[in-house]
């Protein structure tokens, strides 16, 4: 891994995001090959814009299948904002709506314990779940059309999340689990079972692994938020958007 590639790649993103600005994926593409450079990005522009000064207690993970590589990352607490939220004047470039479920553990996991989970035994150390809104946005011209590394490098295009209430976590019939999206005056968009993982809590071992690669251990209480039942979603500035998920919860927030 070159450290100039790296520099340079979070260079761009730094800037993009300290001038509310978006800046060309293209320019950047080259200097990513695999997925630990975007990673090492992902790291470089938070210790640049100071977003932790302990290890990350919100996170993002997933991916479209079971087959798939999961991808992960640490999210900015700024952005982070318990329903109702009103998102104000946060500098937006586009404002995609993603319907999730986020998980909060209910104990410390170091790298040891992280190594030998599987579904079952992760799933045992979460005590909580909620809905979760989160707001897609890219700082890439390119935006969902940026190159994959791009959009990893940039917190896998993550502009803010929302959290409702928070639930007892217990096993249920996520095959059967509906949602419902209701973006200002448009007809609700309405799915049942369509987590692209069927279990939201099957990426907890891939993504604890993660969170622990470099030898810190994940603190009680963190939160990691695990992928949209409806896609993403086209908002615009103004409008009102709702979530809900029948025997876990809802949350809102107002663009």
């Amino acid at each position: 891994m070159s450290l100039s590639r790296i520099d340079a790649a979070a260079a761009s993103l730094v800037r993009a995001r300290r001038s509310h600005a978006t800046c060309p994926a293209a320019q950047v593409a080259e200097l990513l090959e695999h997925a630990e450079d975007a990673y090492a990005v992902q790291q470089r522009v938070a210790q640049a814009l100071g977003w932790f000064d302990a290890p990350p207690r919100y996170w993002k993970a997933g991916g479209p299948s079971r087959e798939a590589v999961l991808t992960h990352a640490p999210l900015p607490p700024q952005g982070v904002w318990t329903s109702p939220a009103q998102a104000g004047h946060w500098p937006f470039h586009m404002r995609g709506i993603e319907a999730e479920v986020a998980l909060r553990l209910g104990c410390a996991v170091d790298p040891a314990l992280a190594s030998t989970l599987d579904a079952d035994r992760a799933s045992a150390l979460v005590d909580a779940m909620a809905v979760s809104i989160e707001i897609v946005d890219s700082r890439w011209h390119e935006a969902m059309a940026a190159p994959a590394l791009c959009k990893l490098a940039d917190l896998q295009s993550h502009g803010a999340l929302v959290l409702g209430a928070w639930v007892p976590f217990a096993a249920r019939d996520w095959r059967a689990q509906a949602c419902t999206v209701r973006i200002g005056e448009r007809a609700p968009v309405e799915r049942r079972g369509t987590h692209a993982l069927g279990d939201p809590a099957w990426l907890l071992p891939a993504w604890l692994r993660h969170a622990t690669r470099n030898g810190e251990p994940v603190a009680a209480g963190t939160v990691v938020t695990t992928g949209t039942w409806v896609g993403i979603l086209e908002a615009a500035r103004g409008e009102l958007v709702s979530a809900e998920f029948p025997g876990i919860g809802h949350a809102s927030v107002q663009l």
